[in-house]
């Protein structure tokens, strides 16, 4: 199976850890249902004020998909400097080195 990876990266002004986890909860909800979605890691820096997150997608089209509704939803927040980019994954060694594929 071929997987894509997008990574996400934008200011963010906080809440930060358990606050964000709070605050966040319906959105990852509604992030768990994405069609195409295998797994999401939730990034944040408090230090230099961004977050973001690692998706891995089971096709490229999906992946656009959300790339494209997950801008626009960021934009509707607001949040300007997003920094989305997409990457095919090399599942041969991604397993070796232990990756949840």
């Amino acid at each position: 199976m071929a997987y894509t990876l997008v990574q996400f990266d934008f200011p963010y002004a906080g809440p930060w850890g358990a606050d964000m986890a709070t605050a966040m909860g319906d959105l990852a909800q509604d992030i768990a249902g994405e069609t195409g979605l295998v797994w999401k890691i939730w990034t944040e820096n408090e230090a230099t004020g961004r977050a973001g997150g690692i998706y891995v997608f089971d096709n490229p089209a999906a992946a656009a998909a959300y790339t494209e509704k997950h801008s626009a939803r960021l934009a509707a927040f607001g949040i300007t400097g997003i920094n989305a980019q997409s990457f095919d994954v090399n599942a041969p060694l991604s397993t070796i080195t232990r990756a949840p594929l």
